[in-house]
């Protein structure tokens, strides 16, 4: 049986996304700059449990906010898709822009059928052999994909930590420079404890598998 509507659709979806919007305002940001050798991913975290970046494949990472058990769903999802792809044909047919589309059809399934909208937003990022081919994508509550070049950013303050990322980026830069625009954009929205930092990279140089966490060492020294 069909359930009736008792509200203008167009009112309907804009609930929704207000709804999911608030949600994700609730969780910390995560931004996402590239430097010589890469991407690097970086936010605050304060668990020390439960990560919001993670590796997905050879050299792709996945990195959410907002509600971590709606977020952990769809990077598991990935993970097992891209396995599939890589096991089915080859690992270099797994990209960023067809798990980024695969998410996004998720997302936006869930927005206009399930009962609530998942409350979150997820970066997906893969590097290539040089900063020419890398590729950064955004997608938001509702399935709404977004293709970044250079910087990007998730989560409440998306949009001012963006501002001050672009100020601050130079091409080619080194990982020690990148990770000092990315603590100073993320300083200017809110206080981080030193233990409350997670950084990772995807780094070229590494190799088959490009992604590694940064220790607080590294993410103290920028």
């Amino acid at each position: 049986m069909t359930m009736p509507f008792y509200v203008p659709p167009e009112q309907l979806m804009k609930d929704r996304a207000e709804y999911a919007r608030k949600g994700i305002a609730r969780g910390k940001s995560i931004v996402g700059v590239e430097f010589v050798d890469g991407v690097l991913l970086l936010g605050e975290n304060p668990s020390g449990t439960l990560q919001k970046i993670s590796e997905v494949y050879d050299r792709i990472a996945f990195a959410g906010v907002g509600k971590y058990t709606e977020f952990e769903q769809l990077r598991i999802g990935g993970i097992r898709r891209a396995d599939l792809t890589g096991y089915s044909y080859s690992r270099t047919d797994v990209t960023a822009k067809s798990l980024a589309n695969a998410y996004a059809q998720t997302l936006g399934h869930v927005f206009t059928q399930d009962v609530k909208p998942f409350e979150v937003e997820i970066m997906v990022v893969e590097i290539g052999d040089d900063d020419e081919t890398s590729r950064i994508y955004r997608v938001t509550y509702d399935g709404t994909l977004h293709e970044e070049h250079r910087v990007s950013a998730i989560g409440g303050s998306a949009e001012v930590l963006v501002e001050s990322l672009e100020a601050a980026y130079r091409p080619r830069a080194p990982l020690l420079e990148a990770l000092g625009w990315a603590k100073a954009a993320c300083a200017s929205v809110t206080e981080i404890a030193p233990a409350g930092w997670e950084g990772a990279v995807l780094d070229r140089t590494q190799g088959r598998r490009a992604f590694r966490r940064l220790t607080d060492e590294e993410i103290s020294s920028a």
